[in-house]
């Protein structure tokens, strides 16, 4: 019969410099890691998204305000009103503007967007714009996370599918959960690098939708500003797969101006700025062109003035185009102009089936198929710096955007 083994005093001395070798790898990775310089505030108590008003408000005063600079609109998920600045996305609620939930990193933010109740926020490290979280709009829970490669900074965007990061040199489009569908542009990944179909190129403007990318850039050698139509999500999300892709020419074309105003599945609307070095009896702009889905010019339609602020916000069967001092409405599905409604100050948002227009003073009521004034609301901006405004309807309660700053009226 064999003898019991017995610890030696080499064994004991072995199995302690093991342990301390685990603790300070576990802390070298605690101290180097993601974790240690984040905050994850989470809400004692879920927020349930409040019953869609049937009513207008008669009148306005403000609920409460808070600083906003990370966004390029107003923005609600689950029930919450939603904000970034100073790397912190806080929750709020509707009616008091309390904190629900916090999220904070020790990054700079980069942009936060919120779409199916869910928030975005992308976060800049030494990789660019490259650390995105997706988290639950009713409690600030984290859902999921990405990394990659992006730009100094980015634009985000989302089109009821997908969400859009869009730098000057790269772009990426990802699902729900934040999987990327397809990359664009500059590749660090050398072995992916052929694979895009031109390099060296300025992506100027992108937009898109559940079937298209529409991208405007300046690709080296040629003449003027380029449209190319992509898949937002081809077999392989490495390799772009294009629809189209075509030189614009005309008065404008080349100007630096040119941007995607829209994209539906099967048109693409640009604004054409007026002609940088215009020629005699030709059209010097501006204009609207609409392009179809691979990218072939379709009609160009004349505008009065230029624009100077673009934003675009999509509201049932129709695309919304602020122009800077008023708001252009496009069929969403052939961008035929439906109506134009001067005096505007920025997008606007639906409450109780009428469309609310920021104006000069106060909110103007609009019939959405016409836009024929109805009526109008007051709203006081004893600060306002004229910053074009973005309006967010939940509840019964008007968000506003102004600048740097989110407004809550009730």
């Amino acid at each position: 019969m064999l003898a019991p083994e017995r610890r030696t005093r080499a064994d004991i001395i072995s199995a302690v410099v093991i342990a301390v070798l685990v603790v300070v790898a576990a802390i070298v990775v605690w101290a180097r890691g993601d974790a240690r310089g984040t905050e994850s505030v989470t809400a004692t108590h879920p927020a349930t998204a409040p019953t869609p008003a049937d009513k207008l408000p008669t009148g306005l005063r403000e609920l409460w305000h808070a600083p906003d600079s990370a966004d390029a609109r107003a923005l609600v998920a689950g029930g919450v009103a939603v904000t970034g600045e100073e790397g912190s996305v806080v929750g709020h609620d509707l009616t008091t503007g309390e904190q629900v939930w916090r999220y904070r990193r020790d990054m700079p933010l980069c942009g936060v967007e919120s779409q199916f109740g869910m928030v975005i926020a992308v976060y800049r490290d030494q990789r660019g714009c490259s650390q995105a979280t997706l988290l639950a709009g009713e409690d600030g829970s984290r859902r999921t996370a990405r990394s990659s490669y992006m730009d100094k900074s980015v634009r985000l965007s989302v089109d009821g599918t997908y969400v859009l990061a869009a730098g000057r040199d790269r772009l990426e489009m990802w699902r729900s959960d934040l999987v990327r569908t397809v990359e664009y542009g500059y590749v660090d990944a050398q072995v992916n690098a052929k694979t895009q179909p031109r390099t060296g190129c300025t992506l100027l403007s992108a937009g898109s939708s559940a079937a298209r990318l529409a991208v405007v850039e300046r690709c080296p050698n040629d003449p003027s500003n380029r449209l190319s139509v992509l898949n937002p999500a081809p077999k392989d999300n490495t390799v772009p797969e294009e629809y189209g892709s075509h030189v614009l020419t005309g008065p404008g074309a080349d100007a630096p101006g040119v941007r995607v105003l829209a994209v539906s599945d099967s048109r693409v609307a640009l604004y054409l700025p007026p002609a940088p070095h215009p020629v005699a009896d030709a059209p010097a702009g501006p204009r609207i062109g609409i392009y179809d889905a691979s990218g072939n010019q379709l009609l160009l339609r004349d505008l009065p003035a230029p624009i100077a602020d673009t934003a675009t916000t999509r509201i049932g069967s129709a695309f919304f185009v602020f122009t800077g001092d008023s708001v252009i409405a496009l069929s969403a599905s052939t961008f035929d102009q439906l109506w134009q409604a001067p005096g505007a100050v920025g997008t606007p948002a639906l409450m109780a089936g009428r469309l609310l227009l920021p104006v000069a003073g106060g909110i103007a009521v609009l019939d959405p198929s016409t836009g024929a004034e109805q009526s109008r609301i007051p709203v006081d901006r004893p600060d306002y710096g004229g910053a074009p405004l973005s309006l967010s309807v939940l509840g019964a309660v008007i968000l506003e955007k102004r600048g740097a700053t989110l407004f809550a009226l009730g």
